[in-house]
């Protein structure tokens, strides 16, 4: 039995704030093939209290997401792959924690 998650509802293509502390944005800068369509805003923004604030839509941390996956699968070094690892688990969180109504179930 499948205990249902309660998902905040967003429209599709609405952003949310996703926050990174200051080595999560330099992972995905330094040690990810994404491009500046998803981490340009990422790039330039400022920080904010210790964070680093950046607007996603579900749809943009979906891709980053697959960024982080696949530099964490490939990497050498454990110590990389587990940070990496990390984030990609709590990016996973954030984005499972909304709804824009795109979400495909399975059966």
């Amino acid at each position: 039995m499948r205990s249902e998650v309660t998902r905040k509802k967003i429209n599709p293509g609405d952003k949310i704030k996703v926050t990174f502390t200051h080595r999560e944005r330099e992972l995905v800068l330094e040690h990810t093939l994404s491009g500046p369509d998803v981490t340009g805003s990422l790039a330039t923004t400022r920080q904010v209290g210790g964070k680093f604030p950046v607007p996603y839509t579900l749809e943009e941390i979906d891709e980053l997401l697959g960024y982080i996956a696949a530099e964490a699968n490939h990497c050498k070094s454990k110590k990389l792959q587990k940070e990496l690892d990390a984030l990609h688990e709590r990016l996973q969180r954030l984005m499972e924690s909304f709804d824009d109504g795109q979400w495909q179930t399975a059966f």
